[in-house]
This record gives C-alpha cells, sequence and structure tokens, in this order.
C-alpha cells in the first residue's frame, strides 16, 4: 500500500474522481465490515469523527459506551479496480476508539499491534508470507453458492483442464492495481482449488493484505459467476485449503533465524519451541470453525501431529530449503478462515515467548508424517492437534499465555461463541448419519 498524508489522500480522491470511501475493519471472527461516506464527508472521516455502534459488532459485547470511532490508517487507502471509473469507490482501513481517543484495546488489529510493538521494543520486525488457498465453485440460478463444479484439475494443471485460469487472471491484475507484488499462482491439488502469493511483509501489512485479498478474490470470482471460498474444508474426500504461514525474524536488517555454520540459529531452535508449545491453544485461533477439523486429519496433505522437520515437508513445521535471508519457519496448520491479525498475533507472541525463555525444541521429526503408525506415535511421544473445536476451546482455556494474548474479554467471548458453535453442531442431523442408520436401524 501507500505512504500518504491526509493532504495527499484529499488530493487523489478529488484527482481519481472518488465519490465513495469505504472505511474497513476487521471484527472478531475475522469478518469485514464498513460503512461509506462520500467525498464530500471524506474531512470528518479523516478527523475521526465517524461513529459506529459497538454493540453490534462481534467482540465487543458489554461495552460501558457502545459508540466506537473509527481513525482511518491512512497508508490503507486504495481505490477497488473493479468499481465503477466515474465515481470511483476507494476504502481505508480503520482503527477502533473510544470517544475520549482511547484505543479499543479489543479490536483483534489493535491485538496484533500491541504483539508487534513488544516485538520491535525488543529490536524485532517479524516478516510473513501467508499461502492462501481457496476453492472456486458454480453458484445455482438466484446466486446462491454450491459446491458443484465442472474441473478434474490437479496441482499445478493448466487450461483447459483448469477452468479457473481466466478468474484467478483478474484477481491477479485487481490485486496489483491495488499495490500488492504477486509472485506466483497455480491450481492446487483438489478440483476447483486455487492459489495465488503474494510478497511477505511485516505482520500488520500482512494482515491487512489477508483481508484485502479474500474480498478482492471473493468480488472477482462473483464477476464470473463463481463463488469463491475459503471454507477450511467444503468437499469431502479431497484436500481441504490451509493457510500455511511463513515467518522470519529481522534484527537491524539481518535475519536472526539464519545462521551460515548450522543453517539454523539458537533463536530459530528456540522460536521453534514456542509455537509448539502453545500450538494446541492456538488452534482456537488457527482453525476457528468445526469444519477446521475436518482438514486436520490423515490422508488429506494436512498436520495432525505436533512435531517439525527441516527435512521434509509433512509436519507441523516445517523448513524450507532457503537459506540466509530466505530462512524462515512455516506453519502449516492455519486455514484461511482464520482471523490474521489474531492469528499472527498468537504466532508471533508464541515464537517470542521461546526466545524470551530460551525453549529447548524438540527433536524433528525426519519421517513422513503422512505415514507415521500409531505406535512409532507412542514411542516417539508426539502429540497430536485438537480433534474437533471442542477440544480446541477446552485447549485454548487451559493456555494462560495465548490468552494473555488475546485479553480477557476477547478470549472470555471467542471461547464462548465458539462452545456454543460447537453445541449448535452437535445438535444436527448429518447426511452422513441418515446414510448410515437410517435404512439399518
Amino acid at each position: 500500500m501507500g505512504n500518504y498524508t491526509r493532504e495527499e489522500i484529499l488530493q487523489m480522491v478529488e484527482d481519481e474522481d472518488v465519490e465513495f470511501i469505504r472505511l474497513q475493519f476487521t471484527d472478531m471472527f475475522g469478518a469485514i465490515k464498513n460503512i461509506a461516506v462520500t467525498a464530500r464527508e471524506l474531512p470528518r472521516a479523516l478527523n475521526n469523527q465517524c461513529v459506529i455502534d459497538g454493540e453490534q459488532i462481534a467482540g465487543t459485547s458489554g461495552l460501558k459506551d457502545a459508540d466506537l470511532y473509527l481513525r482511518p490508517v491512512l497508508d490503507t487507502f486504495a481505490i477497488l479496480p473493479w468499481r465503477p471509473q466515474q465515481g470511483k469507490v476507494a476504502r481505508m482501513i480503520c482503527d477502533l476508539y473510544f470517544p475520549d481517543g482511547t484505543p479499543y484495546k479489543n479490536s483483534p488489529r489493535y491485538i496484533l499491534e500491541n504483539v508487534a510493538g513488544k516485538a520491535q521494543a525488543e529490536g524485532y520486525t517479524c516478516y510473513i508470507d501467508p499461502e492462501c488457498e481457496f476453492f472456486l465453485f458454480h453458484t445455482e440460478d438466484n446466486g446462491n453458492p454450491t459446491t458443484v463444479t465442472h474441473e478434474q484439475a490437479g496441482y499445478l494443471d493448466i487450461s483447459p483442464l483448469d477452468l479457473g485460469e481466466n478468474a484467478r487472471r483478474d484477481m491477479i491484475l485487481n490485486l496489483e492495481e491495488m499495490g500488492f507484488e504477486i509472485e506466483s499462482s497455480h491450481h492446487e491439488m483438489a478440483p476447483a482449488q486455487h492459489e495465488i502469493d503474494f510478497k511477505y511483509a511485516d505482520a500488520m501489512s500482512t494482515a491487512d493484505n489477508i483481508m484485502t485479498f479474500k474480498l478482492t478474490v471473493k468480488t472477482i470470482a462473483k464477476r464470473h459467476g463463481l463463488h469463491a471460498s475459503f471454507m477450511a474444508k467444503p468437499k469431502a474426500g479431497v484436500n481441504g485449503s490451509g493457510m500455511h504461514t511463513n515467518m522470519s525474524l529481522s534484527k537491524d536488517g539481518v535475519n536472526i533465524f539464519a545462521d551460515q555454520e548450522n543453517g539454523l540459529s539458537k533463536e530459530a531452535y528456540y522460536f521453534i519451541a514456542g509455537i509448539m508449545k502453545h500450538i494446541k491453544g492456538m488452534s482456537l485461533i488457527l482453525n476457528p470453525t468445526v469444519n477446521s477439523y475436518k482438514r486436520l486429519v490423515p490422508g488429506f496433505e494436512a498436520p495432525v501431529y505436533i512435531s517439525w522437520s527441516e527435512t521434509n515437508r509433512t509436519p507441523l513445521i516445517r523448513i524450507p530449503a532457503a537459506r540466509g535471508q530466505g530462512t524462515r519457519v512455516e506453519l502449516r496448520s492455519p486455514d484461511p478462515s482464520c482471523n490474521p491479525y489474531l492469528t499472527m498475533a498468537v504466532c508471533l507472541a508464541a515464537g517470542l515467548d521461546g526466545i524470551k525463555n530460551r525453549l529447548e525444541c524438540p527433536k524433528p521429526i525426519n519421517k513422513n508424517n503422512y505415514k507415521i503408525t500409531e505406535e512409532e506415535v507412542e514411542e516417539l511421544g508426539i502429540e497430536r492437534l485438537p480433534r474437533n473445536l471442542y477440544q480446541a476451546v477446552e485447549e485454548f482455556r487451559k493456555d494462560d499465555f495465548v490468552r494473555q494474548v488475546l485479553g480477557k474479554h476477547i478470549s472470555d467471548e471467542y471461547a464462548q461463541l465458539k462452545l456454543k458453535e460447537w453445541q449448535d453442531y452437535e445438535e444436527r442431523i448429518t447426511d452422513w448419519e441418515i446414510e448410515q442408520y437410517l435404512y439399518k436401524i
């Protein structure tokens, strides 16, 4: 994104014939919210005078004063290229503040800013490179999404097998118009599954970029008569969608995970240890839905066990081959249904906890984790990720460190609402149960 002043934004709005400006923010569950103002009202918005009803936003219950003010982050100004070229539409991402000028500390963006600020105070900048996967499905006659696709393309296939190639091309062109540096794109393993990779950035910029990315992908898909889904496992029997998260720490411009002699520095091992220590408690944030845990099962190239390796691609944490400034730690469990601000916050905080306390890194498991047996799991003392949302809630409630990162209010409300989501799911009768039992019993 840009590096703009207030005056530059006002001038761009006039020069580019921008008529509407969307003031966007993200709620506790990672949903984009916004209000729109006209260009005439933009000075008022830039003076932080736009108000929303905080009680209506997920994660804000119990506010004594329901009014929250939107403070636009100037650097996030961008014109939406898919909107009309006369009377254009732009957006700015906003922080939330109370009427007295104090920040709303339960905002996901504030939580990440707080963690990144603590890292900065120690001299660290965290760079994150996400790999966002998604599905492109057909819509029915009324425009509602389905899970239907007519293609059978697989990993790295091209047209005519890849029927989403043109839509993906338009997504990339629109993202680049908004300032993204797209590194690559390709068809993924499952039919109708795709991935577009954009350049790494600091933690906050990456979280902002993920939200912009998802909005753009969904919007352009709709223009092609398709529905883009970031659901972790929309179809049984095929791979689900992950959001592999590559992380590195820089100090004075140097990647501190790199070690010329050993490949990985001691800080990298500490960082890995911190994530492994807290991964169970973090799973509710990284994998926030009932459906998320349908992906984290054996047989579909998703991690199941809490392990790491420098030599293969199958464990929870792997170390990609690049070394030197490219040295990074790849966490493979997050899925794209997560709130990226909260995900980046807990991942960075857990890794820094490992560095601060010099946590001992477990031994790497360098065998294929997809083929590991239950006997080997027991023999090696490997633990498993939570199997479902209920277990994830229980592990989250036991990890005081992760809860402290998010704060008491968000932790309590998030866990309570996710437990309700699990209970609602438990009460439902699935098609599988009907097929298995109705005729037989």
